[in-house]
């Protein structure tokens, strides 16, 4: 599909018009309806308009859209409207592949439905305690890491035999980061008779292996490429020395205006160039997995109160960071797949916001990145950089 066409399709039946031009025209209750307008939500993107109205029927979903298209809301409204009112337990489970986007699911759902809608939150790296004391008290929604949930469940410590709606969101990074056996043993805990939202950034192999295995006749809804940047999103890449990137780095800091997203691809790697930044007068701060989940949150919020300009993070940490206004992502290290390239770019340009992304790549990394430009059919703004003696990038 056209990345503006927000019609929808089932797999094996004839092709369905969606008309979802507004978020009042949805026949949800009134309370839900009001928390929506009161949130300012006008106009469905186009994996909202397309998806929706097909889950709000009771339909199994599969979606392909970009990081920073609506996916979180586009299955909030549905599972929101369609969990059994009065239930008591869990009725609804959101699998995602990091705390960070569970919490960020979390509190959204807060939001929809004025903290009234009783929810757990259950993922490593946080207490225990508070997790197993929302689960007891009924709570109907269970917002999950697989990791921390298949430990539950194997200790008897939750059940999910109330389960009717399973939402798997960014399966693809779940798969990638070996959930694939977690998925299948909790999916074996659960009804059969359920609705499934399955969304994905991309659509390989392994993706469509998952859709056989839990998802029932399912609504199909492609938002545009799954494997390309946002037209949103100005792409440049420098070629440079590797002992010049972080010079060039800080020439870009101080040429640009806005927050600066930076990837680098080891834990040791962020440490480092936060650390420089820091020396040079820059607020940064870096996010990894070797750091606590507390100094997680303090990174992440700290950034996206604009405490700290410049984020240094590596691939896995950033996966749930959904941080908006994000005005430039600086890819430090290459990525090592086409598919992270995306992924790290989609955190700038998101919605209607305009973005910039810089690929730096030492000589011997060229021919790499050009691969990966014929592979995404991408053309990116070449620089060739020359930093002496006052760090001027030239373009080539």
């Amino acid at each position: 599909m056209k990345e503006d066409d927000s019609s929808w399709w089932i797999s094996g039946a004839p092709q369905h018009r969606n008309t979802l031009k507004l978020f009042s025209e949805l026949h949800l209750s009134p309370a839900l309806q009001k928390q929506i307008s009161d949130a300012n939500f006008i106009t469905p993107t186009p994996v909202q308009a397309g998806a929706i109205p097909p889950a709000l029927e009771g339909r199994d979903v599969l979606a392909t859209a970009q990081t920073g298209t609506g996916k979180t809301l586009g299955f909030l409204i549905p599972l929101i409207e369609r969990m059994p009112k009065g239930s008591k337990g869990a009725s609804a489970l959101v699998l995602l592949p990091t705390r960070e986007l569970a919490m960020q699911v979390l509190e959204a759902y807060r939001q929809l439905t004025r903290s009234q809608g009783t929810a757990a939150l259950v993922c490593g790296g946080l207490a225990e305690g508070p997790q197993l004391d929302a689960i007891r008290r009924g709570a109907r929604l269970i917002v999950a890491t697989p990791g921390r949930l298949e430990d539950y469940l194997q200790r008897k410590l939750v059940n999910l035999s109330g389960i009717k709606i399973l939402v798997l969101d960014e399966v693809d990074r779940m798969l990638d980061m070996g959930f694939k056996p977690s998925i299948r043993r909790i999916a074996a805990a659960l009804p059969t008779d359920r609705q499934t939202l399955c969304y994905s950034a991309t659509l390989s192999a392994e993706i469509r292996e998952v859709a056989n295995d839990y998802l029932k006749n399912p609504v199909r809804v492609e938002i545009g490429s799954v494997l390309k940047p946002s037209p949103n999103v100005e792409l440049r890449s420098f070629e440079v020395p590797t002992d010049k990137k972080q010079e060039l780095l800080e020439h870009l800091l101080g040429a640009n205006d806005g927050s600066f997203l930076v990837f680098v691809r080891t834990k040791h790697g962020a440490d480092r160039v936060a650390r420089r930044l820091v020396r040079s007068g820059h607020s940064a701060t870096p996010i990894h997995g070797d750091r606590s989940q507390s100094q997680r949150n303090a990174a992440l919020r700290s950034f996206a109160q604009g405490h700290h300009r410049v984020l240094v993070a590596t691939d896995v940490a950033a996966r749930g960071i959904d941080v908006a206004d994000v005005a430039h992502v600086v890819n430090f290290d290459m990525p090592k797949e086409a598919e992270d390239f995306v992924h790290r770019v989609g955190r700038t340009g998101r919605a209607s916001s305009r973005g910039i992304a810089s690929t730096f790549a030492a000589p011997d990394e060229v021919r790499d990145l050009r691969k990966m430009e014929r592979k995404l059919a991408i053309v990116t703004k070449k620089f060739r950089v020359r930093l002496a003696p006052q760090a001027q990038a030239k373009t080539a």
